[in-house]
């Protein structure tokens, strides 16, 4: 009797999914508007019925319905619409704003942008245009109901232990970029080539199974790692344990022929050259803190301040080259040593790289 009840029930159960599924047209935008209810539930502590889909959807402009799947809600007596980002889909910060003026003027009531990951300053960026959002587990922001509920009131920064080692975070951003894209990788010709020991190899791959970013597997006598989800998914979910590359900055003389052969474009000179973002005053180039101390055994005199026909130079914990034949550093390494800069101009720019990103 007790396995025909478990049958019923998980008959039911399936029932739900397929009709949510017809609601929501795919599993990741069902997975969340789930996420989205259980969310408000935790951290309001009241009643919260299911997303329901929108009834005016489809007065929207097509491009709107490609982008986002609609759904409806019902929220401390208001009735808000949910724009809900699909997974193979990319959502242009610089355009959300407008996007959800139109559906909120359509719908006459508060519209939310909802996505499963944002930035520290893609959410900078929203609570400084007004821009309502959810982040399910993270943060919510609904200036018109006068809530505002960040992460960091839910729950510490991250400590040093819980960051990756730059080793680590070289390996993890070498193989994300990695084209054409492998779900499965061996992390022995990555640490090869990264000039890593085979005892650096080993913390890494312990740091990446633990932190829950790859699972480790032996095939012979090879050490191989699967990544537990796809490459954007696996970025965002590792952006909190990594930190910026850069440990320092030091000016040299532009015209020192050292000076000349170091380092690859990095900073505001790497970001104009992904974006429309304009040169800065000085020209910026990464090396590795052991190329900087080789250099300046060789002569390379650092500057007390920067001055006129200065080069800016980032010292960083790991190798700044962990592409092979580009003149700028990678770009999730550039993403996070400019992401916590405040600037409007730095974060458009950094939106347009964002969409440059191989995934």
């Amino acid at each position: 009797m007790e396995e025909l009840d478990n049958l019923f029930l998980h008959a039911n159960i399936a029932c739900v999914i397929v009709r949510n599924i017809g609601y929501f047209g795919d599993l990741f935008v069902l997975a969340l508007a789930t996420a989205v209810r259980h969310y408000l539930h935790e951290i309001l502590g009241i009643p919260t019925p299911s997303v329901k889909p929108w009834a005016r959807e489809n007065e929207l402009p097509y491009f709107l319905r490609d982008t986002f799947q609609f759904g409806e809600i019902e929220l401390l007596g208001h009735s808000i619409v949910l724009a809900m980002g699909r997974a193979e889909q990319k959502q242009s910060l610089s355009e959300v704003r407008t996007w959800l003026d139109k559906v909120k003027a359509l719908a006459g009531q508060p519209a939310v942008y909802v996505t499963d990951a944002l930035a520290s300053y893609e959410r900078r960026r929203l609570i400084e245009q007004k821009v309502p959002f959810i982040v399910p587990g993270n943060q919510l922001y609904l200036p018109d109901l006068g809530l505002d509920l960040r992460e960091y009131f839910r729950q510490r920064s991250p400590t040093a232990e819980s960051a990756l080692s730059p080793s680590a975070q070289a390996m993890l951003i070498t193989a994300l970029l990695h084209q054409p894209w492998q779900a499965e990788w061996q992390p022995s010709r990555v640490a090869v080539a990264l000039g890593y020991t085979p005892m650096t190899l080993s913390r890494v791959v312990k740091e990446l199974t633990s932190a829950g970013l790859a699972a480790a597997y032996t095939v012979g006598r090879s050490r191989w790692l699967r990544m537990e989800q796809p490459p954007q998914q696996t970025w965002e979910r590792a952006k909190p344990a990594l930190r910026t590359p850069v440990k320092r900055t030091v000016w040299v003389l532009a015209e020192d022929p050292m000076a000349k052969q170091l380092g690859r474009l990095a900073g505001l000179s790497a970001l104009a050259h992904y974006s429309m973002l304009a040169e800065p005053k000085w020209p910026v180039y990464a090396l590795s803190a052991t190329e900087w101390k080789a250099a300046t055994v060789t002569g390379l005199q650092e500057l007390p301040e920067p001055v006129a026909g200065a080069r800016e130079l980032q010292l960083w914990s790991y190798s700044p080259a962990l592409l092979p034949g580009v003149a700028t550093v990678d770009p999730l390494s550039l993403t996070l040593s400019l992401q916590d800069n405040a600037d409007d101009r730095i974060l458009l720019a950094l939106d347009e790289l964002k969409g440059q990103l191989p995934w």
